[in-house]
């Protein structure tokens, strides 16, 4: 089975038994499974057979069609991609005073765009609020950062993330006295 398969199929089994707010041992047992089996498949660590998958999703009370209709397999071609580091291309924004942009990577994705980039903010950093027309994903690699949106502020600290639409107006800023860094992942959708 495909990596990325088992892995969706995975998420998807750990979402909807949370969902129907059952524990792993009572889905073991509906499933007539060990606990150490459906802990195991809910981690991606084994490939669960057919009839322990049916058992499964039987026990979850989930329609099969519904249950496989988001399951997507990578094109049987599809490369593998990679960039490195010193390929970054660097970029600036206007009115952004301070922001150093590295596009990490760019790439279009069955009628949407991902754009990867590793955001530098310099201490002191400032521009006012931008609107995006995607989701961004935010991921801090360094220092403190607060996100400003137009009515709330949220601290954000090495290690954590964030995910929001960017049509809310947003901006960062670094509270450090050192250059604060982040991952930036934005998912453009394709207008139909």
């Amino acid at each position: 089975m495909e990596e990325g398969v088992l892995i969706q199929i995975s998420n998807l089994i750990k979402e909807r038994r949370r969902e129907k707010n059952i524990t792993v041992l009572e889905l073991a047992q509906k499933a007539n499974v060990s606990k150490g089996l459906i802990s195991q498949i809910e981690n991606s660590r084994t490939i669960p057979s057919l009839m322990v998958l049916l058992e499964i999703i039987k026990s979850l009370e989930i329609d099969l069609k519904d249950f496989f209709k988001d399951i997507k397999s990578k094109a049987a071609n599809a490369p593998v991609l990679v960039k490195r580091k010193n390929e970054y291309g660097h970029f600036e924004k206007e009115h952004a005073i301070g922001f150093h942009y590295q596009r990490v990577f760019t790439q279009s994705i069955s009628r949407s765009t991902i754009d990867i980039v590793i955001l530098e903010l310099a201490p002191g950093a400032s521009r006012p609020l931008v609107e995006t027309d995607a989701f961004e994903y935010k991921y801090v690699l360094a220092g403190e950062i607060e996100y400003q949106f137009k009515d709330e502020k949220i601290n954000l600290s090495q290690g954590d993330s964030m995910l929001f639409d960017g049509r809310i107006p947003h901006t960062p800023k670094n509270l450090g006295t050192q250059t604060a860094s982040m991952l930036v992942i934005y998912f453009f959708e394709e207008k139909k």
